[in-house]
């Protein structure tokens, strides 16, 4: 088992590999892009992933494989689903067929089922098709068997893809419901199945909100709503690349009801394709930030939690990213709910946090008045979590720098005057990775009894914020001199107080 690293045989973070993070997972080498097939079976959590298993670039889609017992320590396991002369296996979801009823398997061994995306390629009778496929596995996932019935659902479409399938039980009856994406037309198809390999057509969701780019990845659930299970909500969860809030790829959420048969939202701003940008932030997005993409939830995990993981990339530079024989990481876990705030509904989302019971805290500050200026405190930071809760009071701004050395910094920054949250990384380090690269995120956050909570968690090429106790987040990848891990506070204008601040980590 691997403490904070990411597969057995990767290198250490050293100077030969600085950006190699030590709490995401990452392949050992070569590319790796959306998280895939996400399960929960007997203890074992399944991240199943797009990868290129022959090189570090885009290519070759398969779907290589990860477990762990905590979501925190990971072992890379060889490649599950591989693609071959006819396909490539584009991203799907998995699923413990428990009562076999797709008869892959056998009642005391049911299958645990993997649907994905049939890319057909030239050497195929259906070239140029996106299709849904089956995979099946009756040793909780080390080997993989194609369905020989393959494709199990074909729309006759070049851009039909990205299945996730869970189990609905409810008035419309109880069955298997298909979520997959016509991702040009910017629409969400759902489809029913009894056995997982005959499919009825269900209903069409969209386009609906942020349409500036192609729907991708698609997911669907249902959480109570601040803990209550007595009211609901059902979450439509569509990845949009490009066109989101931040630039380039992103993850947008809609509120609503689900029938069994037909999604309805209760939260689309604007209807069609037109992209008005004044109304851009009123929509729901899963993260403000530009590397938080192709995000969705695990299924089978049975205590009522929802927990998902995105890919920490954007696809404006994602095959530029400076990390030599691998490429790309995964977020964090995060445990998502409901919460109102100020009479409308949010996602809350919480880090399964890799330094939880590592207390007392390293480092550990205030409270105290925080004079106009910056103020190094005497801790390094490169990889840990930082806790911090600012009253801004009469200063005009408040924040963090992270990550700084010499020229470099990141910098987390509340301008109390428009309530807004921002990250910038436009001195980060490495930011010529691309011309959309060096950015500036930010994201509206009211003060709560005049203060503001930040939750940061930083490795060694992202930082991850998460504010008021979630209820807005900020993802960013960043490229900084392995030596840059100073930390600072800061205020502009008198009357600020540091209530708080605690550093957990190395």
């Amino acid at each position: 088992m691997n403490s904070l690293t990411t597969a057995p045989g990767a290198p250490p973070a050293t100077t030969a590999d600085p950006y190699r993070p030590q709490f995401h997972f990452t392949a050992e080498r070569n590319w790796l892009n959306d998280p895939n097939g996400l399960v929960y079976l007997n203890g074992t959590y399944h991240l199943f992933y797009q990868h290129n298993p022959f090189g570090p670039d885009w290519g070759n889609m398969s779907w290589g494989h990860a477990t762990s017992p905590d979501l925190l320590h990971w072992d890379e396991q060889p490649v599950a689903i591989p693609c071959d002369e006819r396909e490539a296996i584009f991203s799907g979801s998995a699923v413990f067929d428990e009562h076999n009823t797709s008869g892959l398997g056998t009642a005391g061994n049911p299958p645990l089922v993997a649907i994905y995306t049939s890319a057909y390629s030239a050497a195929s009778p259906l070239a140029g098709r996106q299709a849904q496929s089956l995979a099946y596995s009756l040793d909780e996932g080390a080997t993989w068997t194609k369905y020989s019935g393959n494709p199990v659902l074909d729309r006759a479409s070049a851009d039909f893809r990205d299945p996730k399938v869970f189990w609905y039980d409810g008035g419309a009856g109880s069955y298997w419901v298909m979520v997959a994406v016509e991702a040009v037309e910017r629409q969400v198809v759902l489809y029913k199945s009894a056995d997982l390999k005959s499919w009825e057509y269900l209903s069409t969701f969209g386009p609906a909100n942020a349409t500036g780019g192609v729907w991708e990845c698609p997911d669907l659930f249902e959480l109570p709503v601040d803990g209550n299970p007595g009211e609901t909500r059902w979450v439509l969860i569509v990845n949009l690349n490009p066109g989101g809030i931040a630039g380039g790829s992103a993850g947008q959420y809609f509120l609503g009801a689900f029938d069994g048969v037909e999604f309805r939202s209760g939260s689309t701003v604007t209807e069609g394709l037109q992209q008005d940008g004044s109304r851009m932030r009123e929509y729901g997005w899963l993260d403000w930030g530009r590397d938080y993409y192709a995000a969705v939830s695990f299924s089978g995990i049975s205590d009522g939690r929802r927990i998902m993981i995105g890919w920490m990339n954007n696809w404006d530079y994602a095959g530029s990213t400076p990390t030599g024989g691998w490429r790309s990481a995964m977020t964090l876990p995060r445990e998502v709910s409901l919460a109102r705030l100020d009479g409308r509904l949010v996602l809350r989302q919480t880090a399964i946090d890799p330094f939880a019971g590592q207390e007392p805290p390293s480092f550990s500050l205030g409270p105290q008045a925080l004079a106009s200026g910056v103020q190094e405190l005497p801790v390094a930071a490169a990889v840990g979590r930082l806790e911090v809760v600012f009253e801004p009071g009469a200063a005009s701004r408040v924040g963090l720098m992270v990550r700084a050395g010499g020229a470099e910094r990141t910098v987390i920054s509340y301008d109390v005057a428009d309530g807004v949250l921002r990250l910038d990384r436009r001195e980060s380090g490495q930011a010529d990775v691309h011309a959309a690269f060096p950015s500036v995120e930010a994201v509206a956050v009211p003060l709560r009894d005049g203060r503001l909570g930040l939750s940061v968690h930083l490795d060694r090429c992202s930082v991850e914020v998460f504010a008021q106790d979630g209820l807005a987040t900020i993802t960013d990848l960043v490229f900084p001199a392995e030596a840059s891990t100073a930390l600072a506070v800061f205020a502009e204008g008198g009357g600020a107080h540091l209530v708080a601040l605690n550093v957990v980590g190395r």
